[in-house]
């Protein structure tokens, strides 16, 4: 290599190379302080987006098993107000025994029990309309499925109670005093009684089969009525039929005959003779009703279509939604009969729960009202007008009697609620949080593998670096003296 003055050459190389050692020193103290290896884009851009995406998750995974937290905190403040309710009612239950031993009690006995019995009934719906989580109240129905009935000649809705609100799982609507035309049929006016021993046939409504009513001498309308109720409840029994039918008299002379299967056939009657149809109403040549109408639904504000062959209201309409969602629709007296334009519109506000580290990751739960108006209704077989938990009287033994029924069907719901509450709980939100820790693990672990500084590695390069930094310096210090060299072939 020449020997030169303007052009340093070796004194580049070694800045050269004392710049990138110098580089090389600063990010290794950066990951050193910062414990990252990769700080910044520049440092891996690959590795930047992968770790920021699971940083995401990581947070995420963090937030979501803190509200699984706050929603076990939710259920169980929720299941201790029902325990309380629960113990009520075992004490309303106990005083109805009590009052049902009427060979030893009198009337101030039974008031006795009764004013106790208020007093539980009112705590009840104290209860149930004062627990909140936070500012939120879990059992005044706000919680709920509400549904409302709408249309002409429809009666009220009655209350919205138990099942699951998932995909595909099962909502009961109680539906009560609703009037309309399911399949329908009133005779024409009919009188007398029988001289002669006739049938009818009934058809429609139903029926997988016609079903013949055997008429004896002396059988008017009332006892024809009675008789054609007996036959098709036997075939409903045998399973000739879907549904259910209720048979009545108008006015003392016409038989009515009503389905409740909504979208079903009309029902025909068909008297063997003339004779039997001046009796009972029915022509001889047949008599037809009106079908039954369809049924429109809303869920959550967006209609869905009725699965006409599940339209059985004695035991479940099936909505084929987006949701696929199952209503068990308890019936009144056996016959709920709709008229046109009937829409059953049902609001879902159960209690939603993000539980996941992303959009979508919920799980839902809905908390059935339970005031003392909501509780015990539907029970058969009753003799004192009560119709709920909150009715009851137990100052006479008919009372007492109904009392026990209704408290019973009472604390059956209360306990299914707690039940679906801890399977909700232990299922679905701890059994989830334990699947989230161990995500959570995992995805910290990869995070780390990409991000963390592996301080083994980092102090032997810092101390590398180190060296090669004072080298370089030396070296430096070295290359700049060498132009001095040729002050030697001047000296002459």
């Amino acid at each position: 290599m020449a020997l030169a003055i303007n052009n340093n050459v070796p004194s580049l190389t070694a800045q050269n190379n004392l710049n990138r050692t110098s580089s090389m020193l600063g990010k290794s103290l950066e990951r050193l302080s910062s414990g990252l290896k990769v700080n910044r884009g520049a440092d891996g851009p690959a590795a930047l987006v992968i770790s920021e995406q699971q940083r995401a998750q990581i947070t995420g995974l963090n937030a979501a098993l803190d509200n699984s937290s706050k929603a076990v905190a939710m259920v169980q403040t929720t299941e201790g107000a029902l325990n309380e309710i629960n113990s009520l009612l075992l004490r309303v239950r106990t005083l109805s025994i009590d009052s049902s031993n009427s060979g030893v009690n009198d009337a101030n006995s039974l008031a006795a029990n009764q004013a106790e019995v208020a007093n539980a009934l009112s705590t009840i719906d104290r209860i149930a309309n004062t627990t909140k989580f936070g500012a939120k109240n879990v059992l005044n129905g706000q919680a709920a499925i509400d549904a409302t009935i709408s249309g002409a000649n429809n009666g009220g809705l009655g209350a919205v109670r138990a099942g699951t609100n998932t995909a595909g799982g099962a909502y009961t609507v109680a539906i009560a005093n609703n009037t309309g035309t399911g399949g329908n049929l009133t005779g024409p006016t009919g009188a007398g009684s029988l001289a002669a021993a006739g049938s009818v046939v009934v058809a429609g409504g139903g029926l997988t089969s016609n079903v013949t009513v055997a008429l004896a001498i002396g059988d008017n309308v009332a006892s024809t009525a009675t008789k054609i109720q007996g036959a098709l409840d036997n075939a409903a029994a045998q399973g000739g039929g879907a549904g259910k039918f209720v048979v009545d008299v108008i006015s003392g002379t016409d038989i009515r005959i009503r389905s409740n299967i909504l979208g079903s056939a009309a029902v025909t009657a068909q008297a063997d003779s003339g004779a039997t149809a001046a009796v009972v109403g029915f022509l001889a040549a047949g008599s037809t009703g009106s079908a039954g109408v369809a049924l429109s639904v809303t869920v959550n504000g967006s209609a869905t279509s009725v699965s006409a062959g599940s339209q059985n209201l004695n035991n479940q309409v099936t909505f084929a939604g987006s949701e696929g969602l199952t209503f068990a629709v308890n019936v009144s007296n056996g016959a709920v009969l709709f008229n046109t334009s009937t829409t059953v519109s049902v609001t879902d506000n159960g209690l939603i729960f993000q539980v996941g580290a992303n959009a979508g990751e919920t799980v839902k739960i809905s908390v059935d009202k339970s005031t003392s108006s909501s509780l015990g209704s539907g029970v058969s077989g009753l003799t004192t007008g009560v119709t709920n938990l909150s009715l009851i009287d137990v100052s006479s033994f008919d009372g007492a009697q109904d009392a026990l029924k209704v408290v019973d069907k009472a604390i059956n719901e209360i306990t299914t609620l707690r039940g679906k509450l801890g399977a909700f709980q232990q299922q679905t939100l701890e059994s989830g949080a334990n699947n989230l820790r161990t995500t959570l693990e995992n995805t910290v672990a990869a995070e780390s593998v990409i991000r963390d500084t592996d301080f083994a590695k980092e102090t032997a390069d810092f101390s590398k670096f180190q060296v090669l930094m004072q080298v370089g310096t030396s070296v430096l210090s070295n290359a700049n003296s060498s132009a001095q060299l040729a002050l030697a072939l001047l000296r002459q």
